[in-house]
């Protein structure tokens, strides 16, 4: 059995759960939120909420249970497989293994790369990226400043690695600058050093096709709740030997497939790549919203682009008419997915991402997005004191009339100053007297 996913030829991009949401500002007013924080979890899309909605009357156990309703959704859920695999180009032997985000599929292919793996990565990736491999065998390249030069470094730090199995880590987009990486290239020298390779696709997978087969890459990683299925779900999927052969990332029902009772131990013989490493009860409505949301969107490619493209160019077109706007970036000749992250001189940014929530009900991130190292490299070249940033992020539920806002307000604040009087709370700005009040669930 398949669940129906309604397919459509509209040429909109596909529309998000709470367009329309309106939130309170510290002056009484109401306004629909702008959402410029997809980078960090974006919406859901409503076409997936349908498909949770039509998946949940027949929830239940999976694998191993005899009735009807767990048969439906053991289907699901070994059918979100395939559905994953095509969306990425995957080959037909890879592994399809389900984690809870691209953080949990990183830390899984590390715990299961052969002893004395020798690891290459850029010193600019995401903490997920960076932090699971340490060792001796592991070499960190400072961040370059083209792909020219990423290139060049990665063959110079492979000919340099140690004789035996190697892995490079590559991120697709960066989730600081939305710079893409020359993620191909970098492959091809990869695989000319004898070495596979590892691709962080969480802020590539919602912007642009990933084909992992034409990219030359060994593993993809991506999350749910970047791809508009905020429903706890992600996935790794890759050549299944090093999977195969690693001890389960976690143990417990469904990593096993016999135990037995020796007196004063057990014998345990474990189960094979994926249910290997997918110890305890699946979380069979997150993958299949993943699935889902796959699906959607591979038949608005040239939609979803041509949207996020046209509000990147009028929102780094607005945000440097801004007096004492600084972008950060890394590399300098690469095109970008719509992440702009920045500074502005005199300016915190913590108190400008307080002030554009609770004046102007506009969602953007600030602080160092989970990658310390190179946000604080970036922000003390653009001649900042701090070493945080402001990112506001570009998604299918982003509007003209939001960028704009953006660029308004922050302008306003800018050369105006703040309607509001601020303080410092637990290390955060916040409005005092702050009168908004939270949503009726939360009462």
């Amino acid at each position: 059995m398949t669940l129906a996913i309604t397919k459509t030829t509209s040429t909109a991009v596909p529309a998000v759960v709470g367009a329309d949401l309106r939130v309170p500002l510290v002056t009484g007013e109401r306004v629909t939120y702008a959402n410029l924080d997809h980078a960090a979890s974006a919406p859901c899309l409503q076409e997936v909420r349908d498909a949770v909605d039509e998946l949940l009357p027949w929830y239940a156990s999976v694998h191993r249970g005899a009735g009807f309703a767990s048969q439906v959704s053991t289907r699901v859920y070994e059918q979100a497989r395939d559905r994953i695999r095509r969306f990425i180009g995957a080959h037909s032997s890879d592994a399809v293994v389900f984690t809870r985000n691209t953080t949990d599929s990183l830390n899984l292919l590390a715990r299961s790369v052969p002893k004395n793996t020798a690891v290459v990565l850029f010193d600019s990736e995401h903490h997920a990226a960076l932090l699971p491999w340490r060792g001796p065998n592991v070499q960190r390249i400072p961040a370059p400043s083209s792909s020219g030069a990423a290139i060049v470094a990665l063959d110079r730090a492979l000919a340099a690695a140690p004789v035996g199995p190697r892995l490079v880590i590559v991120t697709g987009a960066s989730n600081v600058t939305g710079e893409l990486w020359p993620v191909a290239e970098l492959a091809k020298v990869a695989r000319r050093h004898g070495a596979r390779i590892a691709l962080d696709a969480a802020q590539l997978a919602p912007h642009r096709p990933v084909n992992a087969r034409e990219l030359g890459v060994d593993y993809v990683a991506f999350s749910g709740h970047k791809i508009y299925a905020p429903f706890g779900a992600g996935v790794l999927v890759g050549r299944a030997d090093w999977l195969q052969q690693a001890q389960p990332y976690l143990v417990g029902g469904g990593a096993t497939s016999k135990v037995t009772d020796h007196g004063d131990r057990l014998g345990v013989a474990w189960s094979a790549v994926p249910e290997r490493h997918e110890a305890g009860s699946p979380n069979v409505v997150g993958v299949h919203a993943l699935a889902a949301a796959c699906e959607i969107l591979s038949r608005h490619w040239e939609q979803t682009v041509a949207h996020e493209q046209e509000l990147l160019a009028r929102l780094r077109e607005g945000l440097r008419t801004i007096p004492g706007f600084r972008e950060l970036s890394i590399l300098t000749d690469v095109d970008k997915v719509g992440v702009v992250s920045f500074t502005i001189s005199g300016f915190d940014a913590g108190f400008l991402a307080a002030a554009l929530s609770a004046e102007y009900g506009i969602g953007v991130r600030d602080g160092a997005f989970c990658a310390h190292v190179i946000v604080g490299r970036l922000v003390k070249q653009v001649g900042s004191h701090e070493d945080r940033a402001v990112r506001a992020s570009i998604g299918l539920g982003t509007t003209v009339e939001h960028v704009d806002r953006l660029v308004a307000a922050l302008r306003t604040l800018v050369t105006e100053g703040p309607k509001w009087t601020y303080t410092q709370r637990d290390g955060r700005w916040v409005p005092e007297d702050d009168g908004r009040t939270l949503p009726p669930f939360l009462a």
